[in-house]
């Protein structure tokens, strides 16, 4: 075996090191990151976009809800607000404003206190020693087109609320 001065140590780690580097730099990895992000980058971009329609259907449907609410707080204010289903259709519509589709419907209902039907008559609940309880309802409905279109998901969804509530006596 050859004896190896300092010099000569010296020399061959130096060019150990550099052929270390250049093999590095050969099998480098330094386009990976950019590799990864293009195969991930649209998954997350349709994740986000899913996110955000769905979010702003959850709204939609809110408002419509929120719309036939109040319809019935307008009309559950006194029997003549009751009998009133083109102001209690207005409130809701005026109301549900931000919905472009938005339509309601507004009815009038008795029954007796004991669980009996009736007409709205003073007379319906009397001999059974009962009273009359009043209520209004309102139906909402709209048609929400998505801003995304994905296949084998509907092109439109319709939205319904409802609400009923006893008119103050």
């Amino acid at each position: 075996m050859k004896n190896m001065t300092t010099a000569n140590f010296h020399d061959y780690g130096e060019r150990t090191i550099r052929m270390i580097v250049r093999r590095r730099a050969i099998r480098g990895d330094s386009g990976q990151a950019f590799v990864e992000l293009a195969l991930v980058l649209p998954i997350f971009v349709l994740l986000l976009l899913g996110a955000g329609e769905f979010g702003r259907l959850a709204y939609m449907a809110i408002e419509v809800s929120n719309a036939a609410r109040a319809g019935v707080a307008y009309g559950a204010q006194n029997h003549v607000t009751a009998s009133d289903t083109t102001g209690m259709q207005l409130a809701a519509t005026n109301d549900g404003s931000n919905v472009a589709t938005l339509s309601a419907s507004a009815s009038h209902f008795c029954s007796c206190s004991g669980g009996g039907s009736s007409t709205c008559l003073p007379t319906d609940c009397i001999g059974t020693g009962n009273r009359i309880l009043e209520f209004v309802q309102v139906n909402t409905t709209a048609a929400v087109d998505p801003l995304i279109h994905v296949p084998g998901l509907p092109t439109t969804y319709t939205l319904t609320g409802q609400a009923i509530m006893r008119v103050e006596q």
